[in-house]
């Protein structure tokens, strides 16, 4: 039983959404632009203020001992704020999908038939302790014509408050509803499951953050659902790759920036250059920290460089560690290493390093993921590195919806009928 109190909330919160989505569906590009940029200059003016919220939830996020990977995601600083500011920038500069003709025909009897696409209404978002979310949520919500209600996690509740405050301030100072954005606070869990049960106030669900949250908003909701999945990368190096080339990728798609979705989380190497290549990609992930499981061949090549490993147990294969952690393994060939990939993958971003055009194809073929990279790490499945401005998550599911998710993936399309008095006989 959902606390009525949450309900309540929720109903308030979605129908005042929904009454501001019906102003937003009827925006212009350049209304919509100006509000995105007057939104960026509000944050960084707040920049501040906005860091001194985020300094409360890194407090509090470090008394309850929050894991270091997790802390980065939390933390807002001027840089960071001015780059989340900035995507609301880019946004503007994006193209509009809303009214963009997917396809059209002229019927024999005469009528003339198109495929618009239209925003999908009220989107809630439900995420963890990642304060850009809040910012990146609101703008391509706002730019494909959508009221968003926000729930991100209590670990960044005094950054998402003042986060919001900036942005809806932003809006009525333009004119427009501030409940195109809101933040659903407090409550609990009632309130997360009011939300994920508020289908006919809420069009859309997407979740991101961990597994757990989005199996739980998954299985539980009856509010349609993107699945974000999670990232259980991995870096294929091929009998045929460059080793210089392979050995950049690696340690990219681990060290980067190890915390996100698309940092791989697995090493396979070619057994025939594995003698090569091992012991410099492991003494260069182990210098900057990574810590490696390692199958029986990779722990041997481990101890050759002098780099401390552990054995990798069946469920570390499937681990997303989001932090300088990798498992390692030597296969004999491409067979082994797609199967590897089939087994353990979760859909979302795998990679190859190779010289051969004819194994590449047959990666990119055979790999059923939202992203295949070839000779290039998975640090570039990205909304923003793809050219889409900032992303609202990245889908692993195959329904509507997958990979890094832009604007269009933000609307639906209605087809618009248009004829001079035909029946039909």
């Amino acid at each position: 039983m959902i606390d009525p109190a949450a309900v309540e909330q929720v109903r308030e919160l979605a129908t005042a959404a929904g009454t501001a989505s019906r102003r937003l569906a009827l925006l212009s590009r350049a209304d919509k632009d100006a509000a995105l940029r007057a939104m960026a200059d509000a944050l960084d003016a707040a920049t501040d203020d906005v860091i001194k919220a985020n300094a409360e939830d890194l407090q509090r996020g470090r008394d309850n001992g929050m894991a270091q990977g997790l802390l980065d995601r939390l933390t807002l600083d001027a840089g960071r704020v001015a780059g989340v500011a900035q995507a609301l920038r880019d946004i503007a500069a994006l193209p509009d999908p809303v009214g963009e003709v997917v396809r059209g025909s002229t019927l024999p009897n005469g009528l003339e038939i198109r495929q618009v696409r239209v925003p999908m209404g009220v989107v809630g978002m439900i995420y963890e302790a990642r304060p850009n979310v809040t910012v990146d949520a609101a703008g391509l919500a706002l730019k494909s014509g959508n009221a968003v209600v926000l729930r991100g996690g209590s670990a960044a509740a005094s950054t998402n408050r003042a986060l919001v405050a900036v942005l809806r301030k932003a809006l009525v100072a333009q004119g427009l509803p501030e409940d195109a954005i809101s933040l659903l606070d407090g409550g609990g869990h009632d309130a997360v499951r009011a939300l994920m049960t508020a289908r006919g106030l809420v069009d859309l669900l997407i979740p991101r953050g961990g597994a757990s949250l989005i199996q739980t908003v998954v299985t539980e909701s009856t509010v349609p659902v993107i699945e974000t999945g999670v990232g259980n990368c991995h870096v294929y190096v091929d009998v045929a790759a460059d080793l210089d080339k392979a050995l950049a990728i690696a340690v990219n798609a681990k060290t980067h920036r190890p915390s996100v979705c698309n940092a791989a989380e697995s090493l396979l190497v070619h057994r025939a250059v594995a003698d090569d290549f091992l012991p410099k990609v492991l003494a260069e992930l182990g210098g900057a920290g990574v810590r490696l499981h390692t199958d029986e061949a990779s722990g041997a090549a481990a101890e050759q460089a002098g780099v401390a490993h552990e054995d990798a147990t069946d469920e570390d294969w499937g681990t997303e560690y989001l932090a300088l952690e990798m498992a390692v393994r030597v296969v004999d060939d491409l067979d082994e290493a797609l199967e590897h990939i089939r087994t353990y993958g979760s859909g979302h971003t795998e990679a190859i390093v190779t010289e051969d055009r004819a194994a590449a194809r047959r990666f990119t073929h055979e790999v059923d993921a939202a992203a295949v990279m070839v000779n290039a790490s998975t640090r570039f499945t990205d909304g923003g590195e793809f050219g889409f401005g900032a992303e609202i998550g990245i889908s692993t599911q195959k329904l509507h919806a997958r990979g890094p998710m832009g604007l269009p993936e933000l609307t639906t399309t209605k087809w618009v009928v248009e004829g001079d008095g035909q029946v039909r006989a």
